[in-house]
């Protein structure tokens, strides 16, 4: 066996549109809109710097089956520069952009394959000697929904010496938060015979198996905060006996992010909005020269958790923090200035909290009173899970008239009842707590 390299690829979605944020100033949404078109470019110039033999993409290129002609084209004009290098691209469609999209189809370039609605095989060579390196399989949906099993119909080469590639988009395993399009199990995968399986579809990185190497390399620029941390793709080194090296390489002008942010130990409105301004210098410094979009979780115990509670202050500061950023936004476009500065942006989508009283719970399990007998109850409630669905059924027992609520109820499970039992404590003590200290708990 010859040794390659090769760009694994997917969920490019090329021209999302970035709706449904509030607040964001024009030039940032700007400079969203163009984040998966600056993704696209980063990953055409790395498989030029680093030499790949072939590109493979898993599908999704596109973001909508009616793709815009400017995706199209920024598409195409990538697709010339790799054939300017001679590096051939062998891709697949997924659900967003199936075979049977509607929309003015450009002719792919030669060294562009694309495969069709059945699994087919085509051979991969080694650019610098012409030598046969890999055979790469595909198919691509013909419909947006695909609901079959399509790994099953992928088939090695019986005695092919060569390395086996597989291209699939679809939903290994159920995983949740992605339709179960193309569904297929790890073990299907694993006894295919085939070397590496290329899947796109699931927008987190995750590699599910190495012996074969079974991967996702999520997408290549996170759209929300549910695509956060560093988003790109994999460079791929086979050597000569056919074990495999994997490179993570980031791709993203856009980092979306989680960050929490404990109020423990704040004990004034002054020090938590400094707390806040220090996060923020933060993040700015550990992303150079890109824009992060963050929410802010405020955690833990202590005497500013009724003051957030209330919301205003919350609400004021990151109005405050989103004038400051659009100021620096202004700063560093201003004029022809396109590129950001190496201390960053850092844009505040918003606040979450999750705090919570100071008390001592120990204490109040002692407490001869109403707060007393809720945790004491509450504690019963969590080692006997009869008694918590009978208190999760009687206090949610008004909504059952409403048939979707009580559908959602109905699939609660027990930790997510106790978890709203623990909800009603924290509320409870912090609504019984405007009369000041008492025992087993601290003023706010």
């Amino acid at each position: 066996m010859n040794s390659f390299r090769f760009l694994h690829a997917a969920d490019l979605h090329l021209d999302t549109p970035f709706s449904g944020m509030s607040g964001v100033p024009d030039r940032l949404r700007r400079f969203l809109r163009e984040s998966t078109f600056a993704a696209f470019d980063r990953l055409i110039r790395l498989a030029i710097a680093e030499s790949v033999d072939f590109v493979v993409i898993s599908g999704d290129i596109y973001d909508a089956s009616d793709s815009s002609l400017r995706a199209q084209l920024r598409l195409r004009e990538g697709w010339d520069k790799l054939g300017k290098h001679g590096i051939p691209v062998y891709l697949i469609r997924g659900n967003h952009d199936p075979l049977s999209s509607r929309r003015l189809r450009l002719a792919l370039p030669g060294h562009v394959t694309e495969f069709g609605p059945q699994a087919e095989s085509v051979t991969a060579v080694r650019r610098s000697d012409g030598q046969p390196v890999a055979v790469v399989t595909g198919t691509s949906y013909p419909t947006p929904a695909v609901t079959e099993n399509l790994s099953l119909k992928y088939r090695r080469e019986p005695g092919s010496p060569l390395y086996h590639i597989a291209l699939l988009h679809g939903n290994v395993d159920g995983q949740e938060g992605h339709d179960a399009y193309a569904p297929c199990s790890l073990r299907d995968l694993q006894a295919s015979g085939y070397d590496y399986w290329a899947l796109g579809h699931i927008h987190k990185r995750q590699i599910l198996s190495e012996a074969p190497w079974v991967v996702y390399p999520g997408n290549i620029q996170g759209r929300s905060l549910k695509e956060t941390g560093p988003k790109g793709c994999y460079l791929v080194d086979v050597r000569e006996n056919g074990e495999a090296e994997l490179s993570f390489r980031r791709l993203d002008e856009v980092l979306w992010l989680e960050s929490g942010l404990p109020i423990d130990g704040l004990a004034s409105e002054e020090a938590w909005k400094a707390r806040v301004d220090e996060r923020m210098d933060e993040l700015r410094e550990a992303e150079p020269g890109k824009i992060t979009v963050v929410r802010l979780t405020f955690t833990g115990r202590g005497p500013l958790h009724a003051l957030l509670q209330s919301g205003q202050e919350a609400a004021e500061l990151l109005q405050e923090l989103r004038r400051r950023e659009s100021l620096r936004l202004e700063e560093v476009f201003q004029g022809a200035g396109t590129e950001v500065p190496p201390a960053g942006i850092v844009w505040p989508s918003g606040f979450k909290l999750d705090t919570a009283l100071e008390m001592d719970r120990d204490l109040l399990l002692e407490e001869d009173s109403f707060l007393g007998e809720l945790f004491r109850l509450g504690g019963k409630a969590a080692r006997e899970p009869e008694l918590l669905g009978d208190i999760a059924e009687q206090a949610l027992a008004s909504l059952a008239d409403n048939r979707q609520l009580r559908r959602l109820l109905q699939e609660l499970g027990p930790e997510e009842r106790l978890d709203l039992l623990r909800r009603a404590e924290e509320l409870a003590a912090t609504l019984l707590d405007d009369d000041g200290p008492r025992d087993g708990r601290t003023s706010s």
